[in-house]
């Protein structure tokens, strides 16, 4: 199972106002463990940006008037893309930023929905607890995952922590933190727990004659209730030879 972690940053909040994609992070998910593939890039929205959104990611129109534009990348991030599951959180936002980026492209226009299937978290962690914040600084407090190098919002640095808080709200198998090669000590401190295990004593506790006496007469009534038929006095059939 192939599965892409999504984040973008924005120079605003609607791309129906004109507003860009200025970065785009995704990380790579093999069978719900992190290949170490990554495709992040910034991008010159060809605009301004908006100070509320600036103070957000922090980067700036000098910044990203060096970066390639949209249209410069775009083979590149639908190929690392297609045909696997993309994982975002809050997804309209993104999607509608991504389809917004196709639709400035020359035809054939495509959607984002044509290329991958999507799975939204935000979706997902208000099934899992309604009434509760969901936004990914509260799920990452829920469920212990560290992002205190978030000073500012960043695609790649948000993909990587989102891939974390949704591996622990599915499962908690394989966070971003746990390399291939840790899974050695996992194997080797199961099979340690297993040896141990083996070595001990089950206690065999066996009934006292006053016990066997009491159960004795509890059948004797099953047997006068049921009219004779007690499941435990059946003699057992014989086994073949």
């Amino acid at each position: 199972m192939r599965q892409i972690v999504l984040d973008t940053e924005t120079t605003g909040l609607e791309p129906a106002q004109g507003h860009r994609i200025i970065e785009i992070g995704c990380v790579e998910l093999i069978n719900r463990r992190p290949s170490g593939r990554t495709f992040q890039r910034y991008l010159n929205p060809e605009r301004e940006i908006d100070p509320g959104a600036q103070a957000v990611h922090g980067l700036s129109s000098a910044f990203l008037a060096n970066q390639p534009r949209f249209q410069d990348v775009v083979d590149e991030f639908v190929a690392f893309i297609t045909g696997a599951e993309l994982i975002i959180h809050n997804a309209p936002f993104d999607v509608g930023f991504v389809d917004h980026e196709f639709g400035r492209l020359p035809p054939p226009q495509r959607l984002l929905t044509d290329l991958c299937t999507i799975l939204d978290t935000l979706a997902l962690a208000r099934q899992l607890h309604p009434g509760q914040r969901n936004s990914l600084d509260a799920l990452c407090k829920r469920y212990g995952v560290d992002n205190s190098n978030r000073d500012l919002h960043g695609a790649l640095l948000d993909a990587r922590i989102l891939a974390d808080v949704y591996l622990a709200m599915t499962g908690g198998q394989g966070a971003l933190t746990l390399h291939a090669h840790a899974n050695v000590g996992d194997t080797e401190e199961r099979g340690a727990r297993a040896r141990h295990r083996g070595t001990i004593e089950i206690p065999i506790v066996r009934a006292t004659v006053e016990e066997l006496v009491v159960h004795d007469r509890a059948l004797d009534a099953v047997a006068k209730a049921s009219k004779g038929r007690c499941l435990f006095r059946e003699p057992e059939p014989a086994k073949s030879a």
